[in-house]
C-alpha cells in the first residue's frame, strides 16, 4: 500500500521528485546491484585502501563526509564494501552470539508501518554483552535527531527500529588511529579514502540487517565510537531506503550528520554549500527545491521555486531570498538563505527546507494513523483510536454528517458519535487536515489531508 502512495505523491508536486544531491541523481541511483555513476569533483577514489570483495569491486558509491562540526561537507568515492584487510581477523559467531544477532527491536511506535516512517538503526562494533549499550546509544541519537525541526514538531510520524548487529570486538577500525583494526558486523572504518573523518561501511552487509527490520525507510549505522566523524551514501537500495548515514555513536555532534543526510533523502534538498574550483553553473534550472538560476525578483514573477518565502525571516537565520553560491557552484546558482544546515553543520532547516522536508515525511507517513482495523465492520460499543501531528484538525463524521461536538478528540466509539441502534450499517469518518504555517505549497497542502473510514453494524 505504501509504495502505491509514495508514487502517486512523488509524480504530484516536485517537492517529492527524486533530486540531484551530490552530483547523482538519487532515484536513478544505482540499486545495490549495479554500478554508481561517479560525482563531479569527486576525489580520486584510487586513494581507498586495498581491495574490496569481488561482488563490490566493480562500483563505487558517492559520499559526503564531514571534517569537523561547523564544518562545510564535501564529496568522494568509496567502494561499496569494507577493504579485505578489515576481514582478515573475521571469525565465525558462537551459537549464543549467532542467535542474539539481527534481532529487531521497536525503539519507537507510534503506529502500523504503512501509516509511519520507519527509522532503522543498526549498529557496528558492539560485541554480544554491549547490545544493550547500542540501543541506548540509537535512542540517545534519535532524541537528537528528532530534536530538530521539523523533527520535533512530526514526531508522531515516525517509527524507529533497531537492528543488532554483533561484532567481533569492540570498537571502529580506524579508531583511534588508521593502523587499528577491529572484526565488526559491517566493517565501518574511520580513514577511510584516506580521510580521518571519514567513516564507511560495508553497504551489502547494512543492507543485509536493514531487510530484518520490518519497514526500512530510513537507515543510520551508528559506529561504536567517541571520534567526531560519519558519512551519507548516496545510493537507492532495493529494500527501498534511500541513503545510508553513518555517525559515531558517542560523539555529541554527530547526530546533525544524520539529520543534513535526511535532507538528502528525505527532503530531496541539494547541498548548498560550494567550491571555488567550480566556477560558475551553465547547466539547466536544478530539480531540486533549494537551488535555482533565478534571482528573487525572476522567482516572484515567475512564482516559481521558493517564491513564496521570499522577504521572510528564516529560523536558520536572516531573511529568505536568493544568495549566490550552491549546489558546489560559487556562481550562477542560488540558495534560499546564507547559511542553513544543508551548508553548514549545527544549522537549523530554512523556511524552503522545513516545507521539502514535510513533504518528505508525509510521502513515506499519513497525517491520520489508526490502530483500528477498516477491513471489518465494527459494533457501537467498539473503540476507534487514530493519530494525527499537533498542527492538524480534526472531525469526525456519521453517514457523511460532521458530528462537531467530536472536533479533535483521538478516541471515540460509534455510539458515542451518536451511530443509532437501528440494524442498519452506518459508516463512521474521521478527516484530519494539518494547518501548518511551515508548508505553503497549495499542491502540498492538499497531500497534507487524510480521512478512514469504518463500517458499523449493531
Amino acid at each position: 500500500m505504501r509504495r502505491r502512495i509514495r508514487s502517486r505523491i512523488r509524480s504530484r508536486i516536485s517537492l517529492r521528485t527524486a533530486a540531484a544531491a551530490g552530483g547523482i541523481v538519487l532515484a536513478a541511483a544505482a540499486a545495490m546491484t549495479a554500478p554508481a555513476t561517479a560525482s563531479p569533483g569527486a576525489a580520486d577514489s584510487s586513494r581507498s585502501s586495498g581491495p574490496v570483495g569481488a561482488a563490490s569491486s566493480q562500483r563505487n558509491l558517492d559520499v559526503e563526509y564531514f571534517t569537523g562540526p561547523g564544518a562545510h561537507p564535501r564529496h568522494t568515492e568509496v567502494p561499496a564494501a569494507a577493504p579485505e584487510r578489515l576481514n582478515r581477523a573475521a571469525r565465525s559467531l558462537s551459537a549464543k552470539e549467532t542467535a542474539a544477532d539481527g534481532k529487531v527491536a521497536s525503539l519507537v511506535d507510534n503506529g502500523t508501518t504503512a501509516d509511519k516512517l520507519d527509522v532503522v538503526f543498526i549498529g557496528d562494533g558492539y560485541t554480544s554483552g554491549q547490545q544493550a549499550d547500542f540501543q541506548a546509544d540509537a535512542r540517545s541519537k534519535w532524541d537528537q535527531m528528532s530534536a530538530v525541526e521539523p523533527y520535533a514538531s512530526y514526531k508522531g510520524l515516525f517509527n524507529v527500529w533497531t537492528v543488532d548487529a554483533v561484532s567481533n570486538q569492540s570498537g571502529v577500525s580506524g579508531d583511534p588511529s588508521r593502523d587499528v583494526v577491529k572484526d565488526t558486523a559491517l566493517g565501518s572504518y574511520f580513514w577511510c579514502d584516506d580521510i580521518e573523518r571519514l567513516l564507511c561501511v560495508d553497504t551489502a552487509k547494512v543492507e543485509s540487517y536493514a531487510a530484518k527490520a520490518p519497514e526500512a525507510d530510513l537507515v543510520v549505522v551508528l559506529g561504536n565510537s567517541t571520534k567526531y566523524g560519519g558519512a551519507g551514501y548516496t545510493l537507492t537500495s532495493q529494500v527501498g531506503y534511500d541513503g545510508i548515514a553513518t555517525a559515531s555513536s558517542d560523539h555529541p555532534d554527530s547526530d546533525q550528520i544524520a539529520v543534513h543526510e535526511t535532507g538528502h533523502s528525505l527532503g530531496k534538498l541539494a547541498d548548498e554549500y560550494f567550491y571555488p574550483e567550480y566556477g560558475t553553473y551553465t547547466g539547466a534550472e536544478p530539480d531540486e527545491g533549494n537551488a535555482t538560476k533565478l534571482t528573487a525578483a525572476q522567482m516572484t514573477a515567475q512564482q516559481k521555486k521558493w517564491y513564496r518565502w521570499i522577504g521572510q525571516t528564516s529560523p536558520d537565520g536572516g531573511t529568505v531570498g536568493a544568495y549566490e553560491g550552491g549546489r558546489y557552484y560559487p556562481k550562477g546558482i542560488n540558495r534560499p538563505t546564507d547559511n542553513s544546515i544543508m551548508r553548514t553543520l549545527g544549522r537549523e532547516f530554512s523556511l524552503p527546507g522545513r516545507e521539502a522536508m514535510i513533504a518528505g515525511f508525509n510521502s513515506h507517513a499519513s497525517v491520520l494513523s489508526s490502530r483500528t482495523a477498516t477491513t471489518t465492520a465494527l459494533k457501537r460499543s467498539a473503540g476507534i483510536k487514530v493519530s494525527v501531528p499537533k498542527s492538524a484538525t480534526l472531525k469526525w463524521y456519521v453517514d457523511g454528517v460532521e458530528v462537531s461536538a467530536a472536533k479533535g478528540r483521538t478516541s471515540v466509539t460509534p455510539a458515542t458519535l451518536g451511530v443509532p441502534s437501528d440494524g442498519a450499517t452506518h459508516t463512521v469518518t474521521a478527516k484530519a487536515t494539518d494547518g501548518t504555517k511551515a508548508v505553503k505549497d497549495p499542491a502540498l497542502r492538499k497531500l497534507l489531508t487524510d480521512s478512514r473510514t469504518w463500517k458499523v453494524t449493531n
